[in-house]
């Protein structure tokens, strides 16, 4: 089939002899025992990255908690605040993500209590991100039939290749968003690559379809926008002169598809949070990038090994050479997997590490990389088979053998997890409140929001500016000199808690009303790796208005008997579950 049938409306109506539908269906993909292999490729696909999850146990990153926070109080009716009666502030970046945890709520599967045994705070997003990994290996089978005999392998190949990168899998489990916006993403290049191969990449259903998709991918990540691009890109590549109306409406067609939804989501944005974009974004201060960003991708390379890369890229350019039915796949899904390149650049570095906005590269990266090997394998005469049957095991074996030193390593010391922060600092905030005999409408300035906001009985301030809009806009403007006159002479919180090196960061350690307006009622020295020990390095204070001696004594000992058990646990366990976590939690 040429490039130019390609953007035909409608399918031929009779397959043409390349044609890999019609080719598997010879091969019996159409039968029982091809729906058999389907349906086991996928399910074992999914069964490890399953079993690579359970690697790090009941681990859920603090910030996926800030969202869980956000959809209990949609679900309960109180709209999207952090905490019943707070100010609308967006300190979530993930609006579907949201939208799916309060529908769990909604229907008792989420922040109820347990589901067999465990904390559904903890199953309910781990089992949503499996269906949603499940949902790619999907989508992978029916993409995969366009291009190859044999869909299963590259299916199964696909989900084998997904569940030994610890990054997709870390960060896909880890509460936060990324199955879903793998999803998305995986959706999208499905449908482009299907509308390819089928010749309709110009129908409206298709041009819609792709929109629709893109909008979902921005309304989980902001970097989702880019996914915007992805049709009018492949129906550029596909251009034909006798064809340019039709494409051009097309592409309105797609753009209005995204640009329609999305933008309403804007003005409700500006409506009820009085920004254009996410406070987290404010927050963050993400800058344009440089030239030095360029060389990003390398980190993607180190990461999976340069061999494994190496013999991918070789194995796609052999595909590329003939023109073919599968070269016009191909062209089509480096579109989309190209933005995802480009995403990945534009981001700045993430302090949670393991490379944790590479999820759509992997995702998309495994499923072509999986089609070109079994490709070229397939292509490939005996003695070239076996050359590159070779070469693939010693890139399998140095890959895996990177691969388990990460895993291992991450293990070893999660970043911020949400049942830490939760025991850690929303037990000792309630304790030191209820000694205090504060209103519910008191203050805690804090560092680490997830887990306190959801149990956390009095406000939060969240002095790294996630879900504060005057701390952002301090924070975007790099002014720590006006950060901390708004929290001393404006917010004044009744407590604060400092973790790791945040006190010095925001330079509070460096400002003599810190000393004057607030005591120390508990402090954890800041000794050991930094690494591995600052989830330990904390402090608490509390305002000097509020205690006399006897009352300061007693917020010490409280901190002195409740805290220390909890820290040391923290030295080895940060894999463990928690009690589910409600308003008011605190130490037995």
């Amino acid at each position: 089939m040429s490039v130019a049938e390609t953007t035909e409306t409608r399918p031929p109506a009779e397959p043409a002899p390349d044609r890999p539908e019609a080719v598997g269906a010879k091969a019996g993909t159409g039968t029982w025992r091809g729906k058999l292999a389907a349906v086991a490729a996928i399910l074992g696909g999914t069964a490890l990255i399953a079993v690579h999850a359970s690697f790090y146990g009941h681990w859920l990153i603090d910030d996926a908690a800030i969202t869980f926070a956000y959809s209990r109080n949609v679900a309960d009716g109180f709209g999207p605040v952090l905490q019943p009666g707070a100010s609308p502030v967006e300190g979530y970046s993930n609006p579907t993500w949201m939208v799916l945890l309060a529908l769990g709520k909604l229907v008792g599967l989420f922040d109820h209590g347990t589901l067999f045994g465990v904390n559904d705070q903890i199953l309910f997003p781990k089992a949503l991100a499996l269906a949603c990994c499940l949902g790619v290996l999907v989508l992978f089978y029916f993409g995969a039939k366009t291009l190859t005999r044999r869909p299963a392998l590259v299916t199964f190949l696909t989900g084998a290749v997904l569940a030994a990168i610890p990054s997709f899998v870390i960060w896909c489990f880890s509460g936060l968003e990324n199955s879903f916006y793998a999803l998305t993403v995986a959706a999208l290049a499905v449908l482009i690559l299907r509308a390819v191969q089928g010749g309709r990449l110009l129908s409206t259903q298709v041009a819609a379809g792709t929109g629709l998709i893109a909008m979902l991918a921005a309304l989980t990540r902001p970097d989702g926008i880019i996914y915007a691009g992805a049709y009018p890109i492949v129906v550029l590549l596909f251009l034909k002169r006798e064809l340019l109306g039709r494409s051009v409406r097309a592409v309105v067609v797609s753009v209005a598809g995204f640009a329609v939804p999305y933008g309403a989501y804007v003005v409700f944005r500006w409506f009820e949070f009085g920004r254009l974009v996410p406070n987290t974004a404010v927050a963050k201060g993400q800058e344009p990038p440089n030239l030095d960003d360029l060389a990003r991708p390398g980190e993607i390379v180190s990461y999976v090994g340069w061999l494994v890369v190496a013999i991918a890229v070789a194995c796609l350019v052999m595909l590329m050479i003939r023109p073919s039915k599968l070269r016009t796949g191909l062209i089509a899904l480096l579109a989309p997997f190209g933005l995802t390149v480009v995403a990945y650049i534009v981001l700045e570095y993430d302090w949670m590490g393991q490379l944790r906005f590479a999820t759509p590269v992997w995702t998309l990266g495994a499923f072509g990389a999986a089609v070109v090997v079994v490709e070229a394998l397939s292509a490939a005469r005996l003695r070239g088979r076996i050359v590159l049957a070779c070469l693939l095991v010693v890139a399998a074996v140095s890959s895996v053998s990177g691969f388990y030193t990460q895993g291992t390593t991450y293990r070893a010391n999660v970043k911020t997890a949400f049942c830490i922060v939760a025991e850690r600092d929303a037990q000792a905030v309630n304790g030191f409140a209820d000694i205090l005999k504060l209103p519910d409408t008191a203050q805690v300035g804090l560092i680490d929001l997830g887990g306190t906001s959801l149990g956390s009985r009095i406000r939060v301030l969240d002095l790294a500016g996630l879900g504060d809009k005057p701390i952002a806009d301090y924070l975007h403007r790099a002014d720590m000199q006006g950060l901390r006159d708004y929290v001393f002479t404006q917010a004044k919180p009744e407590l604060i808690t400092f973790i790791g090196s945040w006190i010095t960061t925001l330079q509070f350690d460096k400002d003599p009303r810190f000393d004057q307006d607030y005591v120390t009622i508990f402090v954890n020295q800041p000794i050991g790796n930094m690494t591995v020990d600052s989830r330990n390095w904390v402090s608490y204070h509390v305002r000097r208005d509020l205690v006399d001696p006897v009352k300061l004594a007693e917020l010490q000992a409280y901190a002195q008997k409740t805290l220390p058990p909890i820290l040391e646990l923290n030295k080895t366990a940060g894999l463990r579950g928690c009690a589910n976590i409600q308003p008011g939690m605190k130490v037995s």
